[in-house]
């Protein structure tokens, strides 16, 4: 075990600072463009490299908006309620994952509309470059020391200053693993299978529901929520609801006669 502390900021021009978790988010994008470019000439889907430069930018909004409304609503509600100028905030962090995934989920159902494409291709496309943003997002939490695990005695642990003295699992690595890279490698080669349209989304609500759930019970849950009903955290309710939908949709999509594959 190790204690884990590191500069948030990677270098600063004057009043300018540039933190690992913006780099992050900047590499989030550059690698999410050039794998939705690359799948959409995999399955030749009719979307050129504007096209995917469009669906990538208002995603990146989609993103923000709801995974900021998501944190409000879902996270510390009460709080805002009292200060909602602070909503905007969005530099003093508060994101959720699941509020981002409604927001995007209304930007490609608006997208869909706008082109006349398939709502379930533009999912299975925008699912292949989701992990990227969630594999190096986790990696900045690590980074920042933020978001940490519950304390163990397990020879990997490690001590988060912020958190206090007692090692902890780095959870933050755990769901750069299983939601990040692992969950990259099975989407990319269900492209590359060429499954059925609206397998990669089906699937990835599964695996990301499956991994949020069980990496939930080695991260810390949030000070000011704790455990919720049953013992579980808020991760854990609201990845629940995934779990549940990837199962419906795959099992709606197999039962299908219908092969569609583009």
């Amino acid at each position: 075990m190790f204690v884990w502390q590191v500069d948030p900021v990677i270098f600063s021009l004057g009043p300018l600072a540039v933190h690992w978790y913006g780099m992050m988010y900047l590499l989030s994008f550059v690698g999410g463009y050039f794998m939705m470019a690359h799948i959409c000439r995999l399955r030749q889907y009719p979307l050129g490299r504007e096209a995917v430069a469009d669906l990538l930018f208002y995603s990146v909004i989609g993103v923000i908006a709801g995974g900021r409304l998501g944190y409000v609503l879902f996270y510390n509600l009460a709080y805002y309620l009292n200060k909602p100028h602070e909503i905007l905030y969005v530099w003093e962090g508060g994101m959720s994952f699941h509020g981002g995934l409604i927001g995007v989920f209304l930007v490609l159902l608006w997208f869909a509309l706008r082109r006349n494409i398939p709502l379930l291709q533009l999912g299975d496309l925008a699912v292949a470059a989701v992990p990227i943003g969630l594999g190096l997002g986790r990696i900045g939490n690590f980074i920042n020391g933020e978001l940490w695990g519950r304390p163990t005695d397990l020879p990997w642990g490690v001590i988060f200053p912020a958190a206090g003295l007692e090692p902890r699992h780095p959870s933050q690595l755990y769901e750069a693993f299983f939601e990040g890279m692992l969950l990259l490698l099975i989407i990319y080669c269900l492209h590359r299978l060429a499954v059925k349209r609206g397998v990669p989304v089906a699937v990835f609500l599964i695996g990301y529901g499956v991994a949020r759930f069980m990496v939930e019970f080695v991260r810390e849950p949030d000070d000011h929520l704790g455990f919720l009903w049953g013992g579980a955290t808020m991760g854990q309710l609201l990845s629940a609801p995934m779990i549940i939908a990837g199962v419906v949709l795959l099992f709606w999509l197999l039962r299908r006669n219908i092969d569609e594959r583009t």
